[in-house]
Order: structure tokens, then sequence, then C-alpha cells
């Protein structure tokens, strides 16, 4: 049984917790990765810089841009990844652009996460019959899950798609925006996450983009089966001070 399977079978109010891979130093990533998983994360989302992310706010933006002045890359990520297994547990996700990944080679990234122990990718430009057409043979022979978006205007018939070709989770972007656009929650999300729950999907979902807080994770937790952090987090990284322990203060805010 896949890491990502596991989780969702044994956990429930699930956090997910994303940062740029290279920020703020270069070498944090698995610093950060293991003190995310020790603080109480139970899985997290590693984003690889790329110069034009379509689907990042200001802070996420800033964030991929310094790791890209600090040198990181795809290649540079899954060395520091190379012996992350023998210290973590929790599932790991990678979310990129495709051009990034289309330069590694598609066959070649899926083998490399297949090899570092990476359970699960978000592409967010990735066509989605593109990928059932042509890469979804490559992701199932490696093991690794792709995760797909929907937002609230897409169509009941395309989540009832996705969700009969997914492996994984389905993340539900709270909002037709970009991530960590705004604070709080209306009463429009609320109504989209609770029709995406009452059409009985087979996969699990985790409730993305303008979650930052105690109030809002434990608010989607009532429509999903967790939630995912990331321009809170990232914020909190660019001005932490001891790495270690701001991590934990940041995630006890969070599920205490």
């Amino acid at each position: 049984m896949s890491r990502i399977k596991e989780l969702f079978q044994n956990k429930k109010d699930i956090l997910s917790i994303y940062y740029s891979a290279g920020y703020p130093n270069l070498n944090d990533t698995v610093p950060i990765l293991e003190a995310l998983e020790e603080s109480g994360a139970d899985i997290v989302e590693i984003g690889i810089p790329f110069s034009d992310p379509l689907a990042d706010g200001p802070t996420i933006q800033k964030s991929g841009e310094k790791a890209l002045e600090n040198g990181m890359s795809l290649k540079v990520l899954f060395e520091q990844l190379a012996n992350v297994r023998s210290k973590v547990k929790m599932p790991i996700v990678l979310m990129g652009y495709l051009n990034t990944v289309h330069k590694y080679g598609m066959e070649a990234f899926a083998k490399k996460c297949n090899e570092v122990g990476v359970d699960g990718v978000i592409l967010p430009d990735l066509p989605f019959q593109e990928y059932l057409d042509v890469y979804k043979p490559t992701f199932d022979a490696n093991g690794v899950s792709n995760i797909f978006l929907i937002t609230p205007q897409t169509p009941e018939e395309r989540i009832k798609l996705i969700d009969a070709n997914t492996n994984g989770f389905i993340y539900m972007v709270s909002s037709a925006s970009v991530t960590g656009a705004k604070k709080g929650l209306s009463d429009e999300q609320l109504a989209y996450f609770e029709r995406v729950k009452s059409l009985g999907l087979q996969n699990p979902s985790l409730i993305g983009f303008g979650i930052s807080d105690k109030e809002s994770f434990e608010t989607t937790c009532k429509y999903a089966e967790g939630a995912i952090i990331g321009s809170g987090f990232v914020k909190m990284l660019g001005e932490v001070s001891d790495l270690k322990k701001d991590i934990n203060t940041y995630i006890k805010s969070i599920k205490a």
C-alpha cells in the first residue's frame, strides 16, 4: 500500500504543508522536511521553483525566486532527497510546472521520484487528458500518484472523471485565485465544499488556497479529509530565527 493511501486510511484532519525547495536557504529543504514530520505535519508538498508559477501568489512566488537565486533546480532537489527515506516516513509530494519536468524528461522524472521515495506529484498545467493518453502508464509503473486540482468552476462530470482516474487524493482549490490571495472562507466557498462532499467521491480530498490558521484548518476538515497550508508557512520561513523551533511552534498553532 502506498504511503498516501495508508495515511488517509489511518488518519483524520490531515495537515499538508507546502514550501519551496531551497528556501530560505539552498540546503534547508531536508531539515524543513524533518522538522515538519517531528512537529506533527502529516504530508508535505515540496515546490519545485519555476520562473513563471501560474497558480502561486506573491509570497510563494518570492520564495521560488529566492530559491532559484540560491541555486535550486530539479536536479539539485533530487540530490537533496537521495537519502531522505532513511529519516522521513510521511508522504512526500512534489509540486511543479510542466516546463521544468519536460526539460528533465518525464520518464526520467517519474523514475527518479520512485528512486528517492516521492509518493506523488502535482503539475497544475498538465492537461488531464494528456496525462491519461500519454503519461499515466509511466507514473503508474513507478508507483507515483498524480494529484489533480478541482475548483469551484469544475463541472461535476469533470470531478467524477478525475475521481475515477486518481490513485492519491483530490486537491480542492478553495477559490478561483492564486495561493494566499485572501484570508477567511466565504459562504460561497463553504457551499462549494459541501457540494463536492455530497458527490460521495471514492478518493479523499484536501482543501488548499486560503487556509492559514487553526480556525480555517478546522473548518475545512469538516468538509474534506484535511487541508493544505502554503503561503502562511512560507511567510513564517522568511522570518525564521530558529528553524526547528519555529516550525514546531507554527505546526502546534494549527494542530494544538
